[in-house]
């Protein structure tokens, strides 16, 4: 017997223009990245059903539960309240009239569960998070962290077939966060997980697969090692914290940028599909970038010539950051190279935004692969 996924839509929200399509395999935890307004909120929306799509269905479990009406039959639409999918999110909503305890038991009341049966699952749901000695406590004598942890034992006591988790950690102080992080890698293991994140910690921790939604649409799809070693798009390679560079293929080892730039580096894999001609993207990170004058005075050896990858680019910003600076220059052709470089240099090199400078990067430390 064939297991359907514990999630998918395929549907459109006109007003938003989002027009989505990703799956949430059962057992996997998904995350759902991309630039503010891209529609990740939307996709999160249609799962819990607070989002009714204008074309298309969400499924859970390989059952429909929201669908455009088709003419001669009935709108579909179970209720957010009528799933069995719950919802993490930065504030987590307790109900500040009850204890902790009182909080955890809400839910299996809510869905007809005995008080006393309710009650014990409310507390063994408590233990499992750290809080069995909060019970008695109310949501305004808990610290944020273990309001956090009351929330997730809350959510996992009504046995969800879904858990959608919206930035959780976002609200948590950075000392607590990381508790908080474990726990949720712990206590979600083997459940199906869609999360929406900007940090890339909770990527690794959180997350077996990645969608990379832009512009309402599905960008990316793969593990999280195959989009942040492979991102295919400029917010991609900003999580994975490297630059993009996007070219066309000229050699075995070489593809050249609108602008007619050189780039020389390594294939990340051996495929029929490089080929002269066919799109390519090159990764860099900024941490193999150099920087240049832009000339080289008279008389003096030329740093760059052993190097074969050498880009003229002008500085678009400089942002110091302690001992290092990070530098951001624009290729000629627009794409954007990040470096990150001793403050000291920046100082000598006068760098500033306008500043035309030479950007050098070993081939070795430059990866290639084909557009998908």
């Amino acid at each position: 017997m064939t297991e359907h996924p514990a999630a998918a839509l395929s549907c459109r929200v006109d007003a938003r223009d989002v027009d989505l399509d990703l799956t949430i395999p059962a057992g996997r935890r998904v995350a759902i990245v991309g630039p503010n307004g891209a529609g990740k909120s939307t996709a999160l929306a249609l799962l819990a059903g607070h989002l009714r799509p204008d074309s298309g269905e969400v499924r859970l479990d390989g059952r429909i539960v929201s669908a455009h009406r088709v003419p001669g039959s009935p709108r579909t639409h179970l209720p957010a309240h009528r799933r069995r999918v719950v919802t993490l999110e930065q504030r987590p909503g307790l109900f500040p009239h009850l204890t902790a305890l009182e909080n955890v038991a809400y839910g299996p009341r809510a869905r007809g569960t005995r008080r006393r049966d309710a009650l014990a699952r409310a507390h063994t749901e408590l233990e499992a998070v750290g809080c069995a000695d909060l019970a008695s406590r109310r949501p305004h004598q808990l610290s944020g962290g273990q309001s956090q942890r009351v929330a997730l034992a809350r959510a996992l006591a009504v046995d969800p077939e879904l858990v959608l988790l919206d930035e959780p950690l976002a609200a948590l102080d950075v000392e607590v966060a990381p508790a908080i992080r474990r726990l949720l890698a712990d206590r979600l293991t083997g459940r199906a997980v869609a999360l929406v994140t900007h940090d890339p910690l909770d990527l690794w921790a959180l997350a077996g697969d990645v969608v990379v939604v832009l512009s309402g649409r599905v960008a990316q799809t793969g593990t999280v090692e195959q989009v942040l070693t492979r991102p295919t798009s400029d917010f991609a390679a900003r999580l994975a914290g490297v630059s993009l560079v996007e070219g066309e293929v000229v050699d075995d080892d070489e593809l050249r940028t609108p602008a007619g730039d050189a780039v020389t580096g390594v294939r990340s894999e051996l495929t029929d599909s490089w080929r002269r001609g066919v799109r390519a993207i090159a990764t860099v990170d900024p941490r193999s970038v150099a920087i240049r004058a832009h000339s080289t005075p008279a008389g003096a050896a030329d740093p760059t010539s052993s190097v074969r990858n050498a880009w003229p680019a002008r500085v678009v910003s400089v942002a110091p950051a302690g001992a290092l600076t990070r530098v951001t220059a624009e290729l000629r052709d627009g794409q954007r190279v990040h470096a990150e470089v001793t403050s000291r240099s920046a100082a000598d090199l006068a760098l500033a935004p306008g500043v035309g400078v030479m950007l050098v990067v070993k081939a070795a430390q430059v990866a290639l692969y084909p557009r998908p």
